[in-house]
Formats: C-alpha cells, sequence, structure tokens
C-alpha cells in the first residue's frame, strides 16, 4: 500500500505567527497531533506536532505569547505519495519522527502519521486472518 492511501488528506495549515495555545486548540478540536506551518516569508513547509507544544510549555514558555514559528520543525522529511507504507514507517524510525508531512513537488498533499500506518497494518492482518 501507498502513503497516498493511508495519508490524511485533511490538513490543519497554521501560519507562523499563530500563538502555541491557537495551534494546540486547532488540533485538539480536530483531534490530531500536527500542524503544517507554512511561512510565505520563508523557505518550505514547517511542522507543528504535539510534542513541541509540550516540550514549549514544560521549559515553562506562555502558549498565549509564543508563536508557532520559534517551535517547529522546518528540517521536515517529506514523504512521497507513492512511497510504501513501509518506506515512510523507515523514515519516522530513522528520524525519530511520527508524522511526515506528503508533498508531490511543492504542493502539500497531506500527512501520514504512525497512526495511520498502524491502522492500515492492523487491518490488513485481520483482512488475512478471517
Amino acid at each position: 500500500m501507498r502513503v497516498r492511501d493511508a495519508m490524511s488528506s485533511q490538513v490543519l495549515v497554521v501560519g507562523p505567527e499563530h500563538t502555541l495555545r491557537q495551534a494546540a486548540q486547532m488540533m485538539a478540536t480536530r483531534r490530531i497531533g500536527s500542524a503544517v506551518v507554512i511561512d510565505p516569508d520563508s523557505e518550505g513547509v514547517g511542522i507543528m506536532t504535539e510534542r513541541d507544544v509540550l516540550y514549549a510549555i514544560g521549559r515553562g514558555l506562555d502558549p498565549d505569547v509564543e508563536h508557532t514559528s520559534a517551535h517547529l520543525t522546518w528540517d521536515v522529511v517529506y514523504a512521497s505519495p507513492d512511497w510504501t507504507l513501509e518506506e515512510a514507517a523507515v523514515a519516522m524510525a530513522r528520524g525519530g519522527f511520527r508524522h511526515l508531512v506528503v508533498m508531490e513537488e511543492s504542493e502539500v498533499l497531506g500527512v501520514i502519521s504512525v497512526r495511520d500506518i498502524m491502522r492500515v497494518w492492523a487491518e490488513q492482518h485481520t483482512a488475512a486472518n478471517v
């Protein structure tokens, strides 16, 4: 199975000036663990995860003052929609990531998470054992 078949195409996109609280509230409302950050004044696409929010709050930073731009990963590993789930899992394991932004050329197509991969593999395992 390919990344395009398991990814979420409903991507939360936030700007670099959103506060950590705003980003966290949007992630919580959608029950997701990441947001894609697009900064028109910067190169590339960044990602903010629930861990980024947790680490900032754990350091005593104010989530109503801190902006996403200071707490995200710009050095993102992007997945191709044509990758296999195994390739995505290997990239996640090597980099210590739980989310990969799925891109084709310069367009964000979706996000794939460890949860997405586990869900597909569990469904395939169950179907194979029926």
